[in-house]
């Protein structure tokens, strides 16, 4: 793509503003650990919002979505639920005021917290660590590969280069000079500085969605679009089989969808549901989610930072990647068709853009994507450091450290993180591979144990412990042993056998173990004030104190919940809805949206605003 000058000055002015805003803000992060992870919990809740909304804005998850629209339409808007992309609503309604309320810095300082310091609670803070830790290397390698084949996509010169006896791509090089600018400026400034880049970030994102929606209104008209699309592609409603016939359109498509596994559409919504419920109540991962709640200055600032990402995130990402769609099914066919047999999906996003997008708006749009990769790349080079910093070092070998020398450590571990990441994704393709199954499968067994740990009393740290790990083997034999007699079977698929496994570990390590020390669970529960199974801790805690009032709003909490998926889906369907031409369904989910927002108002809103 060749870029104008334009294009490559405003490209250049973001980095090195991005770099200037970290060394600006390097005194004030490097006062103590609290102020360099958390920024010391004085940053607004509505730039963490913004914050947390750029980092869920990664490039490589746009292009895939862009994709599943371009091949499966509006029923796309299903396909996230995967994640489940409606976790955030759970967070949003409660887990982020029980998570805020624990004070502590990391995932898991919260485990200790939970679990107390004994045997079980250290087995459970390390497996909590190891877990955040590798998974920030898996997602550095994966980051690696991902920005270097955008980067080529769009700058052309030839950096291929030989360093230290190795010989690196320009992919490579690229890869290297972008992610050692992000690394730079996040080592630098910490949380400060990645909130105040990520907030600048997301402005440039949002400029640059709008801008990409409004060409492609201009550009495809209904009639055009229903030329090239078969029947069903604008029906949004899920049915049990897929009934989509690219044959006399685009017959490559329906190779896609098969190897894809979703035809049986109604089973993978099922089991969508399953894994989404037990993964949202599970709460967030030990990553740059959970360090945007444990930044905020108060439990109901939490909850609202985990709303406005959802309501600032959703209806400017759609209609980038509903323009991006629509103009690549009208005008990106032919260019599709060169490919030949190996036809790359994937292309529609960067093609849209060389062709579509004119001058000026094209480096902001370059800008906003190598933004959006930066700004999730900073997110999980400033969580994971915590962990090795606070819940390693500091814990186990030096509690009397000066924050002057942890905060030294701070960027050694940074440094450390990403150097590893770089060398999984550089020069050991296998390896990446197999850190990337590692963290998917720790990822699947995550569910059980962290359900458990917040609504079961009798749930201890050796339970935690075992939970996590029978998951972690489950995750890493299942998927072998299912595919030896159902060729072709998809993850989701084998998710209620992980789950079943992962709980059975979690309830038997729990029940052939001591339950933890009341003084630990009454403190617990008086602190977080969970629903759930906590008679005997409620009991004892009203005991002592009979002003306590326990938590009763399970059945507030799950309408909702409900209300707020409905909100969430609204807003990703509207965009959708509108470049494609289905104007009366888009006027139904303006009213879904406006009617949902007055419930969320009335019955969580106004609820969480004096929580404490």
């Amino acid at each position: 793509m060749n870029l104008s000058f334009i294009d490559i000055s405003i490209v250049l002015s973001y980095l090195v503003l991005t770099l200037f805003i970290g060394f600006w803000l390097s005194k004030r992060a490097s006062k103590d650990l609290q102020a360099y992870f958390l920024g010391g919990n004085s940053i607004k809740w509505y730039f963490l919002g913004l914050s947390n909304a750029s980092g869920m804005f990664d490039i490589s998850g746009t292009m895939w979505t862009v994709t599943i629209v371009f091949v499966y339409g509006l029923k796309s808007a299903w396909i996230p639920w995967l994640w489940p992309v409606w976790n955030q609503i759970f967070v949003m309604v409660f887990l982020a005021i029980w998570m805020r309320r624990s004070n502590t810095m990391t995932g898991a300082q919260w485990i200790t917290f939970r679990f107390g310091d004994g045997r079980g609670g250290r087995l459970s803070h390390i497996i909590v660590v190891l877990f955040a830790v590798v998974s920030v290397v898996g997602f550095i390698a994966y980051f690696v590969e991902g920005i270097g084949k955008f980067a080529t996509t769009f700058f052309t010169w030839d950096l291929s280069t030989t360093l230290f006896g190795l010989y690196l791509t320009s992919e490579q090089v690229y890869a290297l000079i972008i992610i050692g600018i992000t690394t730079l400026y996040t080592m630098k400034g910490g949380m400060y500085s990645v909130v105040s880049t990520e907030v600048l970030q997301f402005l440039i994102m949002t400029v640059a969605c709008i801008s990409v929606g409004i060409i492609a209104y201009n550009k495809v008209t209904p009639e055009q679009l229903s030329a090239v699309i078969p029947d069903g592609w604008t029906d949004f409603w899920p049915e049990w089989k897929l009934d989509l016939d690219w044959s006399k359109i685009f017959p490559e498509l329906n190779d896609k969808i098969g190897a894809d596994g979703y035809e049986m559409f109604g089973m993978l919504l099922m089991m969508m549901i399953l894994k989404g419920i037990f993964a949202s109540l599970a709460g967030p991962v030990p990553s740059y989610d959970m360090q945007r709640i444990l930044s905020t200055r108060t439990p109901a600032e939490a909850a609202k930072m985990s709303g406005l990402t959802s309501l600032v995130l959703f209806i400017p990402r759609y209609l980038m990647i509903g323009g991006f769609a629509v103009l690549g099914l009208v005008y990106l066919k032919p260019e599709l068709m060169k490919m030949g047999a190996d036809i790359d999906f994937e292309m529609v996003l960067p093609l849209a853009i060389r062709q579509f997008v004119p001058v000026g708006i094209k480096g902001l749009m370059l800008a906003g994507l190598l933004a959006a990769f930066m700004g999730t790349f900073a997110a999980f080079i400033n969580a994971a450091p915590a962990y090795l910093v606070n819940d390693l070092y500091k814990k186990y070998l030096n509690p009397g450290a000066s924050n002057k020398i942890l905060v030294r450590y701070s960027y050694l571990s940074s440094l450390l993180l990403v150097i590893i990441g770089l060398v999984f994704g550089l020069f050991a393709s296998s390896l990446n591979s197999l850190t990337l199954w590692i963290t998917s499968s720790l990822y699947g067994g995550y569910a059980a144990a962290n359900v458990l740990k917040w609504i079961w009393w009798r749930f201890n740290g050796m339970g935690y412990f075992y939970g996590m790990l029978g998951g972690l083997v489950a995750s890493v034999i299942v998927p072998p042993l299912v595919r030896m007699f159902a060729p072709g079977a998809i993850d989701i698929y084998m998710y209620p056998i992980v789950l079943l496994i992962s709980m059975g570990a979690s309830v038997l390590g729990t029940l052939f173990s001591k339950q933890e020390d009341m003084e630990i669970l009454k403190n617990f529960y008086k602190q977080t004030k969970p629903w759930g199974f906590w008679k005997p801790v409620k009991e004892a805690v009203m005991k002592e104190d009979p002003t306590f009032l326990p938590n009763e709003d399970f059945k507030r909490d799950m309408f909702n919940v409900l209300v707020g998926v409905s909100w969430q889906m609204s807003m990703v369907v509207l965009p959708l809805f509108f470049l494609s031409g289905a104007y009366d369904k888009a006027w139904i989910s303006l009213g879904v949206l406006m009617g949902t927002s007055v419930l969320l108002k009335f019955f969580w809103y106004d609820h969480i605003k004096n929580i404490k």
